[in-house]
């Protein structure tokens, strides 16, 4: 078994009288995709701006790569990357220059930063459109820049929150075979979604978290298996049984 590399423990994270995180704890293990699945309002966003060190918890910490978020977040921001949910972009500029910009701003040097935004755009597939504005982009296509950006400066572990938001089913599909190259290659990942198809087929593991709380934690197979046999039960299933079938508007 590997060592975590992330080991959350115990956070709560309260906005006035509303708990967005209560008594959540989980862990990842090195170069394991980590799936957190939740309705709208669940807790995954702000979950992940606290594994971020964005927002700090009210109570609890979290260890990632042997450093505290509380102690150590400096030490914490070198080890991740960030794919947010809002694209994080310039969109006046070309796509490498995006990533050049954002590779300065992590600390590589130009020529590293240069480098490194020609393989990170070869990886999703968009060499051919590099030097093209990213205000011409497809949704798409923007999306994959939003990914590319936050691989800048070799993070070990990347956390992903809903990447695949409003984008067609051919972006989809490529986001998919970057994060199962990035898997292979190594990578540490947490994805937070609401799609059931792309947690089954990306996740080794699955956290459901409902109003702030996890209340369920294995893999997609083993979570299946709770309400009945695995072949004739979707993931979906699963989440709905566990999360109901109110509308969360």
């Amino acid at each position: 078994m590997l060592k975590p590399f992330l080991i959350a423990k115990n956070l709560h994270k309260s906005f006035n009288s509303r708990k967005a995180v209560d008594r959540v704890s989980f862990s990842i293990r090195k170069g394991e995709i980590f799936g957190l699945l939740g309705p709208n309002g669940a807790g995954k966003t702000t979950t992940i701006r606290i594994l971020s060190t964005v927002l700090e918890p009210d109570r609890g910490d979290v260890i990632i790569g042997g450093y505290s978020i509380r102690r150590n977040p400096d030490a914490v921001r070198r080890l991740i990357g960030v794919c947010p949910q809002e694209l994080a972009l310039y969109e006046e500029l070309s796509a490498i220059d995006n990533l050049v910009f954002f590779g300065r701003m992590v600390g590589l040097s130009g020529s590293e930063a240069k480098a490194q935004a020609v393989a990170r755009l070869k990886l999703v597939g968009l060499t051919g459109r590099a030097k093209g504005r990213v205000d011409k982009f497809s949704g798409g296509m923007k999306r994959r820049v939003n990914l590319a950006v936050s691989l800048m400066g070799h993070p070990k572990l990347l956390f992903m929150d809903e990447p695949t938001v409003g984008i067609d089913p051919q972006s989809r599909n490529r986001i998919y075979r970057t994060i199962e190259r990035l898997r292979d290659r190594g990578m540490t990942i947490l994805y937070t979604t609401h799609y059931m198809e792309e947690a089954n087929r990306l996740c080794d593991r699955v956290a459901i978290i409902d109003a702030g709380r996890i209340i369920a934690m294995d893999t997609p197979l083993a979570l299946r298996s709770r309400i009945g046999p695995p072949e004739q039960v979707t993931l979906e299933d699963v989440f709905l049984k566990l999360t109901g079938r109110r509308l969360r508007d």
